[in-house]
Formats: structure tokens, C-alpha cells, sequence
């Protein structure tokens, strides 16, 4: 784990970018204390939609459209 001062992690943002994208834990510190870790952000593996997979579960009323009682006036 590497610990980077605030004004450090500035300085050298794009090298600390890479190497947390290397597996490397970067902690930034702020007047000796850690207050943030750089992460790399990975993809989720998601599930390709399928079409229709909620048919049947949906139903739209015939009065849907229809003004509300609040409204009549």
C-alpha cells in the first residue's frame, strides 16, 4: 500500500492512476491522515437483455387515458 500526500497525489495523478489500474492500493493523506483510496473501476459482467421477458406482466387498463375525477371541471 502507498501513501500519497494531497499535494503529491496531484502532482503525479496520471502515475498513481496507473498504478492502481496495476493492482497497486493507493491511499492519499491529508495532513498525515488517510481521507481517500484510488480504486480502479472495473465492468460488471451483465446479462444480455432478452426481449419480452416481463410479457404478460404488464396491463394497461382501457381508461388509461381517460381524464381523473379531479379534473372534470
Amino acid at each position: 500500500m502507498a501513501y500519497f500526500d494531497v499535494q503529491e497525489a496531484k502532482k503525479q495523478l496520471s502515475e498513481l492512476i496507473e498504478r492502481a489500474l496495476h493492482g497497486e492500493e493507493i491511499v492519499i493523506t491529508k495532513a498525515g491522515k488517510p481521507v481517500a483510496q484510488l480504486l480502479p473501476i472495473f465492468e460488471k459482467q451483465v446479462a444480455p437483455r432478452v426481449p419480452g421477458n416481463d410479457k404478460g406482466k404488464i396491463i394497461i387498463r382501457p381508461d388509461f387515458d381517460d381524464l381523473l375525477h379531479e379534473f372534470e371541471d
